[in-house]
């Protein structure tokens, strides 16, 4: 029997239960998509019954599969979402949309109370990002707009630790949900910040993710995580696994530069650049920027082939001619053709680049990834600390394949290694990681993580 740890990993989109060995190489993988259902308002949200139903079944199937042994069950979800319990520990309410639209005095008057949104937002280390999506507001909100509800409420957990307690019956918290954009936690403190005893909230004092709780799964006993925050379990595997200190720059729809190294708190300039920070499984600061690169790419890519009359993905394509960026970069100097004034100006470079300028399609392509990557530099940049000891560049994500963003981060990051990221399911891979201890033999540090193009 192969010993494995099974996780959950619930996206918005997709849900997913994969097996790792104790190699952490997936085994097994099942995807499922489920409808979706409406709230006590009629908004959309997750059928949380359906997906505990499908995660009690998935369980019992494995440990009825003599080809395993399940040593441990982990969860890896996205972030921004909270489960509300009454005294009995049943669940309250759904699991609130984080795309709900909310009355935007709940977080006014929060920054009124606690030194103004700019002190507010820079002291959690959270933008105020509205709607939901900074989940102490839903427990305002809640309280302001359900105090029937409300006032049940014994236990808040996000969604990670709710779903790990249906199985272990533990009330927990943990640092990589509590500290991701939520307006819980005081940075410069290292603790829940002040509104949440001023509210009379009681929420756990979050613990370490490698903490495993016994359970029994269909008369087994299994270990069982606290749940992770999908964004901080991507970095897991090099935090476990990397030779030395390390960038990660994971990139898709948005590009995050991820360092956790950075030890320098965040400033309010930082803030308004869409710099925030995290918590590592540990507890430690990881100081993180963004840019909504894929989205630009995304629009320009379907202008481009517009224009030129190509297919849509034509730009897989185009390869790194080292004379072309050349030959551009002296045309255009520092200057940006796609973005005039920064990416600020995306909607106005959409109106007012006049795409005959440039002899083709490859040319007009190579100039936009030029653009694309400085705006990425200029990100990645605020995540470097004046004393920055990182030696490599872990690039994740699509853009890993693109072999002119890649060469021109070469050439602007000179002293990094930049090394394309091997790591598939990173998130999933993470949860298994930080309960590695359940298996009887696995090394971590063993982890192929990237390699050099």
């Amino acid at each position: 029997m192969t010993e494995v740890i099974a996780v959950f990993d619930i996206g918005k989109t997709n849900k997913k239960i994969l097996l790792f060995d104790s190699n952490f190489k997936v085994v097994k993988q099942h995807e499922e998509k489920f409808p979706v259902i409406t709230d006590d308002d009629g908004f959309e949200c997750d059928d949380i019954d359906l997906i505990t139903s499908w995660i009690g079944k998935s369980l019992q199937e494995i440990v009825a599969d003599i080809a395993y042994d399940l040593k441990g069950v982990n969860f890896s979800t996205y972030g921004a979402s909270l489960m509300f319990l009454d005294e009995k520990g049943q669940r309250l309410a759904p699991v609130y949309n984080y795309l709900k639209e909310v009355p935007e005095t709940i977080a006014a008057s929060l920054f009124e109370q606690y030194g103004g949104k700019n002190e507010f937002c820079r002291k959690t280390a959270s933008p105020a990002l509205g709607l939901l999506l900074n989940s102490g507001i839903q427990i305002l909100w809640l309280k302001n707009q359900k105090p029937a509800v409300y006032d049940k409420a014994k236990a808040v957990l996000h969604f990670p630790q709710f779903l790990s307690y249906t199985l272990s019956n533990k009330i927990v918290s943990e640092p990589t949900s509590i500290g991701c954009h939520t307006f819980m936690w005081d940075f410069d403190q290292m603790k829940y910040h002040q509104w949440i005893a001023d509210n009379e909230i009681a929420l756990p004092e979050p613990i370490n993710n490698d903490v495993v709780f016994p359970a029994y799964v269909a008369g087994k006993e299994v270990k069982v995580g606290t749940g992770i925050h999908d964004s901080s379990a991507s970095l897991v595997p090099y935090l476990k696994a990397s030779p030395a200190k390390f960038i990660l720059v994971s990139t898709g729809t948005w590009c995050i530069n991820m360092n956790p190294y950075n030890k320098e708190p965040l400033t309010a300039s930082e803030l308004e650049q869409d710099c925030l920070c995290f918590l590592t499984p540990n507890k430690e600061q990881v100081k993180s920027s963004r840019l909504f690169m894929g989205h630009f790419h995304e629009v320009w890519a379907e202008k481009l082939a517009k224009h030129f009359g190509v297919a849509q993905d034509r730009f897989k394509k185009v390869k790194n001619d080292q004379e072309l960026v050349d030959t551009l970069s002296n045309k255009y100097g520092e200057s940006s053709v796609y973005f005039p004034t920064g990416k600020e100006s995306f909607e106005d470079g959409l109106k007012l680049v006049d795409l005959s300028i440039f002899a083709n399609y490859e040319e007009a392509y190579t100039q936009l990834m030029i653009d694309l990557t400085a705006l990425c530099v200029t990100s990645i940049n605020l995540v470097i600390p004046e004393n920055d000891d990182s030696e490599i560049l872990y690039v994740s994500g699509g853009f890993a394949r693109n072999p002119i963003f890649i060469g021109l981060l070469k050439k602007s990051l000179p002293a990094k290694k930049v090394l394309i990221s091997e790591v598939d399911n990173s998130s999933a891979l993470g949860a298994a990681m930080v309960i590695s201890d359940t298996f009887s033999d696995a090394d971590v540090s063993k982890l192929d993580l990237g390699i050099q193009k």
